[in-house]
């Protein structure tokens, strides 16, 4: 294969020093179009100046790219697509490729818990179901809450299904468990001897757990009793919270498998992320990865604490990620980098050599902005700054024109906050929150301020001046 890169002037070198750096295997070429800034080129633009790229598979643009690249590769003959937006992730992107092609598969399904569904309205509960839903729950769990009475519970169940959600109710007592069953419910959590009885003729599937204070001889009695009955059924040995149990209640989940090898298993992963004061993240793809290791294809989750905010979403990742490594036997590294959301997977950073010589080949008065991981460098063709302080960086740029100030105090907030905490800062880019970063801004519509904006303000100067030559 071979590909066809193409750069502005300006990326030029760092462009062909990544390029040398790569080992692929496949033929590259540069094309240096006549433009300093490759941010600034559009597919259009490209269309008309680009030359036809000969024996080519892929044309490669730069990520920041504006416009539809189909009418682009029509006209070229070829493949185009877009980039990164950092031309020294070029090397990830083409490892990537083969990856992305095989990605996605999972065999763990999601029950997200609503919790205290009791003391919440209608409306809030269905909302949640939905944003449960599009974060990849397979089922949604009403949460009943003990000694409280739940009159609404069919009306909520019935809503749920009206939906299109498959649901699971949360509860110990008989009552409620065959109310949602009624109702539509499919999932009972769940039942041990103390309840066992209401699983006889139950229209649904149960998750057994050992009696309390009891330990897995007797989830193998409730086992063995719903199995007599011809009663589905799921086994959870219950995951203790850190500092109740946590190391040994995982021992039972293997010792469950052992005892029971075809055995479909639940995980409540929610005693761990709602009750340990960390970034849920890590705890859930840890979890996760036990999980598939051992078989297990169910786990419960919930959103209800502030900090565990996005879990099952989390789950859905992770599961994913998990999946892929397990089944191809690779480490669940540089695969999906989503659930990275607080530090990035590698920082690109650039040197203060590779800056001053960007320097030298500018001549505008634009300032572009850069992190080499241990100081924010600002400069344009006249002046270069550098240091960590952003106020004494403004300081000594000169600017006073309301716009470009506020621009430049802006991005300079967010690149001292990337260095801060060790992330790639990207001029006018989003910072990266894994799955939590928020789209661009639609890069044709440029920041106030920007060099972007001056820009296409010239252009539009330009433009109107020679529409006033031509009448």
């Amino acid at each position: 294969m071979k590909v066809l890169f193409v750069t502005g002037k300006l990326a030029e070198p760092l462009l062909r020093e990544t390029l040398a750096g790569m080992d692929a295997p496949f033929e590259r070429e540069v094309a240096v179009m006549g433009i300093s800034v490759a941010a600034l080129m559009t597919t259009d633009w490209i269309g008309r100046f680009l030359k036809a790229p000969g024996d080519a598979d892929l044309v490669l643009l730069p990520g920041h790219t504006q416009g539809e690249i189909e009418p682009l590769a029509e006209r070229l003959h070829t493949r185009v697509e877009k980039g990164p937006k950092d031309l020294r992730q070029i090397p990830e992107h083409f490892g990537m490729a083969a990856v992305r092609a095989d990605y996605g598969a999972f065999d763990v399904r999601i029950l997200a818990e609503i919790n205290n569904a009791p003391g919440r309205p209608l409306p809030e509960i269905l909302g949640l179901a939905r944003r449960f839903a599009d974060s990849g729950a397979d089922v949604i769990d009403v949460g009943c809450t003990k000694g409280r009475p739940f009159p609404e519970l069919r009306a909520v169940v019935q809503a749920l299904r009206a939906e299109g959600h498959r649901v699971s109710v949360d509860s110990f007592d008989a009552a409620e468990i065959r109310t949602a069953v009624s109702a539509g419910a499919e999932l009972v959590l769940s039942v041990n001897s103390a309840n066992l009885e209401v699983a006889r003729g139950l229209d649904a599937t149960v998750v057994a757990i050992p009696d309390f204070g009891d330990g897995l001889d007797s989830l193998d009695r409730s086992i063995a009793t719903l199995e007599g009955w011809g009663v589905g059924y799921l086994v959870d040995p219950v995951l203790e919270p850190i500092g109740f149990g946590m190391a040994e209640s995982l021992n039972r989940y293997y010792e469950v498998r052992r005892r029971h090898p075809q055995a479909e298993i639940l995980m409540g992963i929610a005693n761990l992320t709602e009750l340990t004061e960390a970034d849920t993240t890590g705890i859930t793809a840890l979890l996760l990865g036990y999980c598939q290791e051992l078989g297990i294809r169910w786990v419960l989750t919930t959103e209800e604490i502030p900090w565990a905010r996005g879990a099952v979403r989390e789950t859905d990742i992770a599961r994913r990620l998990m999946h892929y490594a397990v089944a191809k036997k690779s480490l669940p590294k540089h695969v999906d980098g989503r659930l990275l959301t607080v530090k990035d997977p590698r920082a690109s950073l650039y040197s203060e050599a590779q800056l001053r010589a960007m320097q030298a080949q500018i001549t505008d008065r634009d300032y572009r902005i850069f992190s080499d991981g241990e100081r924010l460098h600002v400069f344009n063709a006249e002046r270069f700054v550098s240091g960590t302080d952003i106020a004494e960086i403004f300081a000594q740029l000169d600017v006073e024109e309301p716009s470009h100030a506020f621009y430049l105090g802006r991005e300079l907030t967010k690149a001292r906050l990337a260095l801060q905490l060790g992330k790639s800062y990207r001029q006018e880019g989003e910072l990266q929150w894994g799955y939590l970063t928020a789209p661009d801004a639609d890069e044709s519509h440029a920041s106030p301020g920007s060099p972007r904006a001056q820009r296409q303000q010239d252009d539009r100067q330009r433009a109107a001046r020679r529409r006033r030559k031509a009448r």
